[in-house]
């Protein structure tokens, strides 16, 4: 039975070459060219020895094969709910996509979620509900001698490397950011040419790799790092010291895909492997990173610089605050990524095994930051799968100055979630590099689409402030959220996660659940004492 389909092909073939041969007809030998391909098919499957299925069942065994490549779209387009698809569901990238192209992104009939099942949340609006006349919420970014602080956006573009991203999408985010006034992330591999082409506000991520401001031997280059963050294009400095979607791990770019404009961006030899270490060589201990911190800072003629990183081991962060407090030098601004994974290709164990979830990670970095007294001088931004202006306050309402999001404006781009970012054959021309696909992305529609997003996605967040009866999104409380813990019982963010008063760890950390952690930091090191 296994061999009957293959039997049939070979038999119809041959009648065919009868066929063909007494006829001469164009459909004899149309059909004789198609089932003449379907034999070879058969017989290589036959003969072949690294594919079982396709050795027992040849021709057949190929089914399989196919069904795999069609299942994502399959399952994307016909079997899934409108609130079932991973990593993002068809109702969060139908909002997305309305509000890039500026058509209302309201719906009919009622809610698709289960309210009456953790962990759903809500906000808990006011009788008085307020009516906020700006549409434009901004955040005042610089701690205490900062020389040019900078007014940030509540939801800006998060990190996304030119080479993770084409040259078009990249310059199309920063043609959309330059419309809307809000920053565009640069991502670890350097202020590219794409990043400068729209003339939109920068933040320049340092990674581990330094690249942009690396030394031949890797190291970090001072000089260099002065003349790109002279550029005024750069209002902010992030050091990466982890990102979501592969925490504690570096990375290899192979020679191959060192091009010119990736070169030059990185500050790397064309053709040339490079590897990028997954820790810091420019420091190895807490104070070294505040020092580090402060040399950057006058490297860049004051320009604020901030931390990255998805959340680890609670003493590291509580060691930073330990830091910052013994030297009296403090990052600017911290941003929380979730390790929900990110936009980028990563090891399937880092992206579900590796890191703390953005909830968990924003909530112990508040806590540190609070808990220590350094959240007046130090601003907190979240990043990881937020998109809805609901997330982006619920977020704030635990302590985010700002939200940051790389997916949702690659929606906004145009992306279907085909899940081929890793494969450079990315169907719509945004995380691939080849020309002919990146043809597609047509720059000025898609940086309006880029602005779009942002304003709509703003002037919803704005909505649901006012709601609340507070007219700025930093008038959020955490007392303002409810969270389903069964369901039968809920209770707001501030009692599900015990949130602590400010300088509660100063004043008695014994009292809080981070004493044990507390009480193992160290700022002369990472490793906890015993």
């Amino acid at each position: 039975m296994r061999f009957i389909p293959a039997i049939m092909v070979f038999i119809l073939t041959g009648l065919c070459v009868w066929w063909a041969v007494e006829s001469r007809t164009v459909v004899s030998h149309v059909l004789l060219a198609i089932l003449a391909l379907l034999s070879l098919i058969g017989i290589f499957d036959l003969l072949q020895t690294q594919h079982t299925l396709w050795r027992n069942f040849p021709m057949t065994g190929r089914i399989r094969w196919l069904g795999e490549a069609l299942r994502p779209f399959l399952r994307a387009y016909i079997v899934e709910s409108e609130t079932e698809g991973r990593p993002f569901d068809h109702e969060t990238r139908s909002m997305v996509y309305r509000r890039a192209k500026d058509v209302t992104s309201v719906e009919p009939f009622g809610s698709l979620i289960d309210m009456d099942k953790p962990p759903y949340e809500w906000l808990a609006h006011s009788v008085s509900a307020a009516h906020p006349t700006t549409t434009d919420p901004r955040v005042m970014v610089g701690a205490p001698g900062t020389a040019q602080p900078y007014s940030a956006s509540v939801f800006n573009i998060s990190a996304m490397s030119f080479g993770a991203l084409g040259a078009r999408a990249i310059e199309a985010l920063n043609r959309g950011a330059a419309i809307g006034g809000f920053y565009h992330d640069s991502g670890e591999g350097g202020v590219s040419r794409h990043h400068r082409a729209g003339g939109g506000d920068l933040v320049y991520e340092l990674g581990s790799g330094y690249f942009g401001s690396r030394a031949p031997d890797g190291h970090f280059d001072p000089e260099r790092f002065r003349d790109v963050a002279a550029d005024p294009q750069i209002k902010m400095v992030e050091i990466k010291l982890s990102q979501g979607a592969k925490p504690g791990h570096g990375g290899v770019l192979p020679g191959e895909k060192v091009t010119e404009e990736i070169a030059e961006a990185r500050g790397i030899p064309v053709g040339k492997t490079c590897h990028s270490p997954s820790a810091h060589s420019a420091f190895s201990t807490p104070i070294e990173m505040m020092e580090f911190v402060a040399q950057l800072r006058e490297l860049s003629g004051g320009k604020p610089v901030g931390l990255k990183l998805c959340v680890g081991n609670r003493w590291e962060v509580l060691a930073m605050m330990k830091a910052c407090l013994e030297t009296g030098i403090r990052p600017d601004f911290m941003v929380v990524d979730g390790a929900e994974g990110g936009t980028g290709a990563a090891p399937a164990e880092f992206q579900d095994h590796v890191g703390m979830p953005l909830r968990h990670g924003l909530i112990l970095v508040r806590n540190a930051l609070v808990g220590a007294g350094l959240k007046d001088d130090v601003r907190l931004a979240a990043s990881g799968k937020l998109l809805s202006s609901f997330q982006l306050a619920a977020a704030m309402a635990i302590g985010a100055d700002w939200v940051n999001s790389a997916r949702g404006f690659m929606f906004a781009l145009g992306c279907i979630q085909s899940l081929n970012c890793h494969n450079n054959t990315c169907p719509t021309g945004i995380a691939t590099s080849d020309p002919s696909r990146q043809r597609g992305l047509v720059i000025p529609d898609k940086a309006q689409r880029v602005a779009n997003f942002h304003r709509n996605t703003v002037s919803a967040l704005m909505e649901v402030v006012g709601a609340a009866g507070c007219e700025h999104p930093n008038e959020l409380q955490p007392d303002m959220v409810m969270h389903r813990v069964t369901e039968d019982e809920a209770c707001t963010l501030k009692e599900a996660y015990r949130l602590l008063e400010p300088g509660a760890l100063l004043a008695d950390p014994s009292v809080t659940a981070l004493a044990r952690d507390w009480a193992r930091a160290q700022a002369a090191s990472f490793k906890p004492l015993s």
